[in-house]
């Protein structure tokens, strides 16, 4: 058994790429050998976050092993009468591209500005609040899909008002700790490894005097946001 708490959905049949298509919120059109992708609920709100490879049977989508059941039931649900089949295996180091230790691929992620939807963050934030749109895991033209119509508004009207922020902690915080300014809250952590975190936040207050638990948070600058 592997030790990454990754897993893999393999989804074959003769309308795989046109089931995904309808579902995933990235265009498997412009897919390149491996792509975040999210799945959103009608409401606009991400599901999980695949990491999409083209197959010379269909299509791999890998995700945490803690969500892939309740994942898999889920899109056999939205099914009807398409060709297509759901098959599940672990995920390999190299898939994910994993060259050393695990730890260490995580921490990258998060330094780079590469979410992590676990089952605790599953159907609370939309793509635009994760940076999706900006990694590329979410499309406004290529036609409909859930949450299709709150993404592209979304998009269209412009600036975003909350997004995944990255900021360093003088002490560790957790996953679900509340961001407070001013003695209110006004965000949520996202990702956290010890004292580097990822957290939902107004992008007005970036570098205000943000605070977890009473410690200070220090913004640092996401490569790819302004």
């Amino acid at each position: 058994m592997s030790d990454i708490p990754y897993s893999a959905i393999c989804v074959t049949g003769e309308d795989a790429f046109e089931f995904l298509q309808a579902q995933l919120a990235g265009d498997l059109n412009r897919l390149p050998d491996t792509a975040l992708s999210a799945w959103c609920n009608p409401k606009g709100r991400v599901i999980v976050l695949f990491r999409v490879t083209k197959t010379d049977a269909g299509f791999d989508l890998l995700l945490p092993t803690e969500l892939i059941d309740a994942i898999v039931k889920r899109l056999t649900m939205f099914r009807f009468r398409s060709k297509v089949e759901f098959g599940t295996r672990a995920a390999s180091a190299s898939e994910l591209g994993i060259d050393a230790a695990y730890a260490d691929w995580r921490l990258a992620n998060l330094q780079a500005g590469i979410p992590e939807i676990l089952a605790a963050q599953s159907e609370e934030f939309t793509p635009h609040m994760l940076n999706l749109d900006l990694l590329g895991a979410v499309s406004v033209d290529k036609g409909c899909y859930p949450g299709q119509e709150i993404v592209a508004r979304t998009h269209f009207r412009g600036k975003t008002r909350r997004r995944m922020l990255r900021f360093q902690s003088e002490q560790p915080v957790a996953a679900g700790d509340k961001l407070s300014l001013d003695g209110r809250d006004v965000g949520e952590v996202l990702n956290a490894i010890g004292t580097e975190l990822l957290a939902v936040a107004p992008v007005a207050n970036a570098e205000d005097a943000l605070a977890v638990n009473g410690v200070r948070l220090e913004n640092v600058a996401l490569p790819y946001l302004d």
